[in-house]
């Protein structure tokens, strides 16, 4: 199709005849248009900005936006500080707290409101217990707002027998929810961080984002394997007429 802003001898013709309006009526359209396009490209780009920007970047900037944008800043300004507010609050841990018998009420009974709170009574020498203690560091960084805390049993205990370590206890304000105790519950020093992080998210305190058990998924394939070893009975008795 061809250009009806070109400068050709056809378009002057058609502009003689009334066809094509002159020129400068389409030039005047052609420079509203374009400034119609640079307004939304910039109400875009401004918007764009300040939803993007940190607390931060929002302060040092302010100079430059007009009343009408200050006022929309200023209400991400507020949200953005209730989000941060909020994610403060809920990342208070996010590492494992040590603590003694007297520790218990404080840390543990009046951990506060909400506060799901997942204490492993140990002992040093004990390989599981070790095993645990490592596998929740590395869940207490992958979930900050529940409270891990450790104990040598006899601290918080007095005379706790060692067969029943290790023991976890999961608490929700001052109420054990879950308990875990000894070894076989555990199933030993196989044990993965994921499968522990299954076993403590059914109890409520962590919201895992693993899929199944992984617990179940050894299980199946041992299963699977012990199956694909067994000969079956064709060739049991091929095997016994060679």
């Amino acid at each position: 199709m061809q250009d009806p802003n070109a400068d050709t001898e056809w378009n002057d013709i058609l502009r003689k005849k009334g066809i094509l309006p002159p020129k400068e009526k389409l030039r005047e359209q052609e420079q509203a248009e374009e400034e119609r396009e640079q307004q939304i490209l910039q109400q875009q780009s401004v918007v764009k900005t300040y939803e993007d920007m940190t607390l931060e970047e929002l302060e040092e900037n302010e100079d430059e936006f007009n009343e009408e944008d200050e006022r929309a800043i200023e209400m991400y300004r507020q949200q953005r500080l209730a989000e941060w507010k909020a994610s403060q609050e809920n990342n208070k841990f996010g590492q494992v707290l040590e603590i003694s018998g007297q520790d218990y009420v404080q840390e543990i009974t009046k951990a506060g409101k909400d506060i799901w709170v997942v204490l492993h009574l140990y002992k040093q020498g004990i390989p599981l217990c070790a095993l645990i203690n490592q596998h929740l560091n590395g869940l207490a960084k992958k979930f900050p707002d529940v409270k891990f805390v450790k104990a040598i049993s006899t601290t918080c205990i007095p005379n706790y027998p060692d067969r029943n370590l290790p023991t976890i206890f999961i608490y929700l304000e001052g109420d054990i929810k879950a308990q875990f105790i000894g070894p076989l519950v555990f199933g030993g020093m196989n044990l993965t961080r994921e499968e522990l992080e299954w076993k403590i998210s059914e109890s409520g305190a962590i919201k895992t984002d693993l899929e199944e058990n992984p617990r179940k998924q050894i299980q199946d394939q041992l299963m699977t394997s012990i199956k694909c070893s067994v000969p079956t009975r064709r060739e049991e008795s091929d095997s016994e007429e060679d």
